[in-house]
């Protein structure tokens, strides 16, 4: 559900039309919605009530600072994976003890910045990684808060670039060596180490790999706990996966069937429970608004030009993935859709949004928008064929406000800078 509905025939955020937006800040533009996100995030923690636990949102999927501090307010604990979203995370007045670091590839000046700032606990991913970390920990004469990521080599039975839990991907350390890592871990003074940490992935649409993959988090907790290590803490990562498709009837599962999951296969461990949603909780409370720059006859088909382009929502490009897309005056219901090619200005082929999408006809000068952007579409925007990027807006009730505003030309250009000896 989100809070993206049509009113007397036009598209509203809330309860604002989307045509008084794009007149206020031009177009494309990103939009998100707070009541859609404060019920994103209440699914989630009432889908863990009655267990000690903690939401922790994935900033990597929407850090914006007003998103984030919204997030903060309710209550949540956050996921990063740099210095610079810890960073965000501080600066949105979410405190370090709330703060959970991951990342396979974490400095040793990121570590002092967590280690000094305040953190929950560092997400280690290898044995390397915990060497500096001690390293670092002493030297600062603190004690690191760990979990340490394990590989359970389960299938997440997703698109292979956000697939994290394979024994080829880059995460964790194989499950297979855990007990000696945690030996390692525990040996060195500079480390506390408090529990497991496991990932397997991003828009995961069905709950085995999930239950075949803690089923494997449990039984190491016993066997670690045997081994004398004080588990108190399970990391069970994010990647629960949301509906692109509107009109498919596929359906992910709902938080509460995660949740009364976690319980059944983990409830009897009593240890305090983590999650990291991101795309759940940020994907379909953002919509991306773009406005029609030309209908272009081609051969054999009709393409769609919008002033949005794959360096705005890069999703379609990289992982060929789907959107809804839907025109913000509202069709009459006897409407005859045509095919069209969805079509962004930069110069590349792969700018292409969609093929032979059915949309009721359009013209120079509509607006149509993206369903579910509100993830891994403004985080992953870049000034490509220096287009700038796109204002981000934040819509409660009949409230407006820009939360970031798109940069000048000469913000651009003066960035650069050219050499007195050129």
């Amino acid at each position: 559900m989100d809070h993206f509905l049509y009113r007397d025939g036009i598209l509203h955020a809330e309860d604002v039309p989307l045509p008084e937006i794009a007149a206020e800040v031009g177009t494309p533009f990103y939009c998100y919605s707070v009541a859609t996100l404060t019920r994103h995030f209440r699914l989630f923690d009432e889908a863990l009530a009655g267990t000690d636990h903690l939401v922790c949102y994935a900033v990597k999927a929407n850090s914006n600072l007003a998103v984030l501090k919204l997030m903060g307010d309710l209550g949540a604990g956050v996921d990063v994976v740099s210095g610079g979203e810890y960073r965000r995370a501080i600066a949105a007045g979410i405190p370090g003890e709330r703060v959970v670091f991951s990342g396979v590839g974490k400095t040793r000046e990121e570590m002092r910045l967590a280690l000094q700032g305040g953190i929950r606990q560092f997400n280690v991913e290898s044995e390397p990684e915990m060497a500096a970390l001690n390293e670092v920990a002493l030297s600062l004469g603190v004690v690191a808060p760990i979990a340490v990521r394990v590989n359970p080599d389960v299938d997440a039975q997703t698109h292979e670039k956000i697939a994290t839990g394979k024994s080829e991907n880059k995460f964790g350390i194989p499950i297979a060596r855990a007990r000696e890592v945690y030996a390692h871990a525990a040996a060195l003074p500079g480390l506390d180490v408090v529990g497991i940490d496991v990932h397997i992935g991003s828009q995961l649409t069905s709950l085995e790999p999930f239950e075949a993959a803690y089923t494997k988090v449990g039984d190491l907790c016993r066997m670690l706990r045997a081994d004398g290590h004080d588990i108190r803490r399970l990391d069970l990562g994010g990647g629960l996966g949301i509906p692109y498709e509107g009109r498919s009837n596929s359906r992910p599962p709902l938080p509460v069937e995660y949740g009364h999951m976690i319980q059944r296969v983990l409830g009897d461990l009593d240890c305090e429970i983590e999650i990291e949603p991101g795309r759940l909780i940020a994907g379909n409370a953002g919509i991306l608004v773009t406005r029609v720059i030309y209908v272009k006859e081609g051969e054999g088909r009709t393409f769609l030009i919008v002033d949005a382009a794959m360096n705005d929502l890069v999703r379609p490009a990289m992982y060929s993935a789907h959107h809804d897309i839907v025109p913000v005056v509202e069709p009459t219901p006897d409407t005859v859709e045509g095919p069209y090619d969805i079509v962004g200005p930069v110069c590349e082929t792969g700018d292409t949004f969609a093929k032979a999408r059915p949309m009721p006809p359009l013209a120079e000068g509509d607006l149509v928008a993206f369903r579910s952007a509100g993830a891994y579409g403004a985080v992953m925007a870049s000034e490509y064929n220096t287009r700038p990027l796109i204002p981000e807006v934040l819509v409660s009730g009949d409230h407006v406000a820009v939360i970031r505003g798109r940069p000048s030309f000469d913000d651009i250009l003066n960035r650069d800078t050219i050499p007195e000896w050129l």
